[in-house]
């Protein structure tokens, strides 16, 4: 069972009062004034962001006339979203949007990753996490960049357990060579990729896109996720990282392009017998 994340049952709690309030034909701004609240933190509930008080909760059930069950079902989410997550521990150094996208991962049942250069963070050796944090940010205090390594770190527990994430990770052979943090730590990564794709084979998809590829649309762009969830009410969410940014997109259209492209690189990569292969070579060739 996928564990429960604070931030799932926060974005779906809020999905659901959204829906429930435009089939009742209430705007956002009647809404919020006959359950006592803003418009702006209605809005904000709506998206996920922000949760009800068990008293407003109740008045927005009078208002939006739930049924029993359902009435339930977003008390239960309530609940399930006051609940603080392993992230929150972390609100000092890391954004709002990125904390919500570890809230999203932890709770997420699928996901599908494209990397360009860089081994993907859920398969990094804390070593090769270190050395691009370091890189990445050069004038941040030692102590900083451990709890960064550490959160990186605690993130990969979703890969084993009794339901771990299904995992399919897309990688250019790029990264299988670019030296980070010098030849040892890439000898260390590499091993650790091999280690990895062996025990988790029934759950861990590792795909590598040779240097012969011709080209797909993924293909020199920003590192991205695409997460997927156990309620079939909750639609698939798109994580992107660029050099100056990182960025959680809902768009139903943009979640399709990156999609899209997701399923043209797989085309282009090695099958998962034959990656594995390509990291064993790379990693003789140290």
């Amino acid at each position: 069972m996928t564990p429960v994340s604070p931030t799932v049952a926060a974005w779906s709690l809020g999905l659901r009062v959204r829906d429930k309030r435009e089939e009742g034909g209430l705007s956002g701004a009647a809404a919020a004034k006959k359950i006592g609240i803003a418009a702006a933190y209605l809005s904000d509930v709506e998206r996920g962001k922000k949760n009800l008080s068990a008293d407003r909760l109740e008045v927005l059930i009078d208002v939006y006339e739930l049924p029993d069950d359902e009435a339930e079902e977003i008390r239960n989410l309530r609940e399930q979203a006051t609940r603080r997550g392993w992230w929150n521990k972390y609100t000092a150094i890391f954004s709002t949007d990125m904390l919500r996208f570890f809230g999203f991962e932890h709770g997420a049942e699928s996901l599908h990753t494209y990397d360009s250069d860089l081994v993907n963070g859920l398969l990094q050796t804390e070593a090769y996490a270190r050395a691009i944090t370091e890189a990445g940010s050069p004038n941040v205090r030692l102590a900083e960049v451990d709890r960064r390594v550490n959160a990186r770190l605690t993130r990969q527990q979703r890969l084993v357990g009794e339901s771990p994430v299904q995992f399919v990770s897309i990688m250019s052979e790029a990264a299988l060579y670019q030296q980070i943090g010098g030849p040892q730590v890439l000898a260390e990564q590499l091993k650790h990729l091999e280690k990895s794709i062996e025990a988790l084979w029934e759950t861990l998809a590792l795909q590598v896109v040779p240097f012969e590829a011709r080209g797909h649309h993924a293909m020199g762009g920003s590192s991205f996720y695409l997460m997927t969830f156990p309620s079939g009410q909750l639609p698939t969410l798109l994580w992107q990282e660029t050099v100056t940014s990182t960025q959680l997109i809902f768009d139903p259209m943009t979640v399709r392009e990156y999609s899209l492209a997701h399923t043209e690189a797989i085309k282009c990569a090695l099958s998962r017998k034959d990656s594995l292969k390509q990291i064993r070579e790379a990693y003789k060739r140290l």
